[in-house]
């Protein structure tokens, strides 16, 4: 049986970082609106903290059970904006959602495999 998550749950502000395979910390910011839009912005820094590269991909997400997809449908590369190629299979993912709650989506790429963990960012903190 395939597990039910709930599309509002998912919706909202999202964060990642890690370190990947060339010693570069990667930092994902990822918010998801509760009408199917996204803007996800990635920066990728040395260990002396400059920018080696920064993007961002807009387009459209969905849940279906236990499957999140996107779709990119523009991009932001070093401040030039331009449309996605739709035609390009790599502007189009897969992800099978391993948990999610308030505060944390888990999820794995359905090709790669790959495992990917997103916390979600507090917008109020306090009595403010």
């Amino acid at each position: 049986m395939t597990e039910q998550y709930s599309r509002e749950l998912l919706a909202g502000r999202w964060y990642r970082k890690e370190i990947n395979a060339e010693g570069n910390q990667l930092v994902e910011y990822a918010e998801l609106c509760i009408d199917g839009s996204f803007e996800f912005s990635f920066v990728e820094q040395n260990a002396q903290s400059e920018v080696i590269c920064q993007n961002i991909e807009l387009g459209d997400w969905g849940l279906v059970g236990d499957i999140h997809f996107t779709i990119t449908q523009e991009e932001v590369d070093d401040g030039e904006h331009y449309r996605a190629d739709l035609a390009d299979e790599n502007n189009y993912h897969a992800y099978k959602v391993l948990a999610l709650d308030s505060q944390i989506f888990k999820y794995q790429h359905v090709v790669s495999n790959e495992v990917f963990i997103l916390r979600r960012v507090v917008d109020k903190i306090g009595h403010c």
